[in-house]
């Protein structure tokens, strides 16, 4: 039986939640502080690059401790395909894609109210990205997103294009 005179305290999630992730599950962590103080307000670790199959789980979990999302920023290449919008619970989310690269997801709630959320990648190990996540929410973070991927390790270096096969004509065959 609940007291309706104690406060809801928002929770982390359990560190047993990263043992055992299922595919659709919203990994996301918010600072738990009123002041706003922090470079991020908290840390997302989606399971794959697909977008539409990722972001509902966000944007749900989101809505419950923020009220209605009406817009979220990410970087292109962070994403396989990015649409300009999806319908997520009967509601319109704008989509704004940009080719930034600073390991971050912007979410915006109102005209002047947004929240900056670190990406970790989905290739992140649970152990590293649990300390990328906590390292997120600690009080007083200064830390940039991509300097935490970085410090746990879970920042994977840039892909190199794969060399494209010479022709005979260009290794000097005739």
């Amino acid at each position: 039986m609940a007291d309706s005179d104690t406060p809801r305290v928002p929770q982390l999630l359990p560190d047993a939640v990263h043992q055992a992730v299922r595919p659709g599950t919203a990994l996301v962590r918010l600072v738990t502080m009123h002041t706003r103080e922090q470079v991020l307000d908290g840390a997302w670790w989606p399971r794959s690059r697909d977008i539409g199959a990722e972001l509902p789980g966000l944007i749900a979990a989101l809505t419950e401790h923020l009220g209605p999302v009406l817009r979220v920023g990410l970087d292109t290449a962070a994403w396989e395909e990015l649409p300009t919008r999806l319908v997520i619970d009967d509601r319109v989310v704008h989509i704004d894609s940009f080719p930034i690269g600073d390991d971050t997801v912007l979410i915006t709630r109102g005209d002047q109210d947004h929240f900056s959320l670190l990406l970790v990648p989905p290739h992140a190990t649970p152990e590293a990205a649990r300390a990328a996540m906590t390292r997120a929410v600690e009080a007083g973070n200064v830390t940039q997103a991509e300097q935490i991927l970085i410090d746990t390790g879970t920042r994977r270096a840039h892909p190199v294009p794969a060399e494209k096969p010479q022709t005979g004509r260009e290794r000097g065959e005739r």
